[in-house]
């Protein structure tokens, strides 16, 4: 795994987006969890979507502020994830479903690491710029890849439950660092 950089999106990414985006439906993947609806709009609608996002003022209706973030890998620019993060649960399927966070890993680059380098560094964000003092995650109780990344970054199961579908999913909750009083080695993740 090469190290990897959350990037803000813009204008700049829309080929390597499509192309990120094509390689989920090509894998038969119709929903790119935590894209923000990357998955359901054309990139420049989307983009102006994720930029209103961020805004209590301009946030779409029904929705919290949040940002969402490319994981770029520094060695080639490639981009290997998407993450989401909301500003707080204040909606009803956030707060029973969704968390704070979702985040996808391309296809081509699952097993690598980059959910758990993607995870630590919006943790830092979450902590440090929004002062955010914990965390909760949503993912299906059969993604054991998800639910290792969570408990890896100190995540602790919460809830066990039905999602939408009838599957079971669990709700994780992570706790995270005063920004003030610094961050040690091994403090996230």
């Amino acid at each position: 795994m090469g190290d990897i950089r959350l990037i803000a999106p813009s204008q700049t990414f829309q080929t390597a987006a499509e192309a990120f985006k094509r390689e989920f439906f090509d894998a038969g993947e119709t929903v790119i969890h935590g894209s923000s609806l990357l998955d359901q709009m054309e990139y420049s609608d989307w983009l102006r979507h994720v930029e209103r996002g961020q805004d209590p003022a301009t946030v779409r209706e029904g929705w919290v502020p949040f940002h969402t973030f490319f994981a770029q890998r520094e060695e080639d620019g490639r981009l290997v994830g998407i993450i989401d993060l909301r500003h707080s649960l204040d909606n009803d399927f956030l707060a029973r479903y969704g968390g704070h966070i979702g985040y996808a890993v391309r296809p081509s680059e699952r097993r690598k690491g980059y959910a758990g380098a993607m995870l630590r560094q919006v943790l830092a964000f979450a902590s440090g710029a929004l002062g955010m003092e914990s965390v909760r995650l949503g993912c299906y109780a059969d993604n054991l890849a998800s639910r290792r990344t969570i408990a890896s970054c100190g995540g602790y199961r919460v809830e066990t439950k039905p999602y939408l579908d009838g599957r079971p999913m669990e709700l994780w909750q992570i706790d995270l660092p005063d920004p003030g009083k610094g961050r040690g080695e091994g403090d996230l993740c």
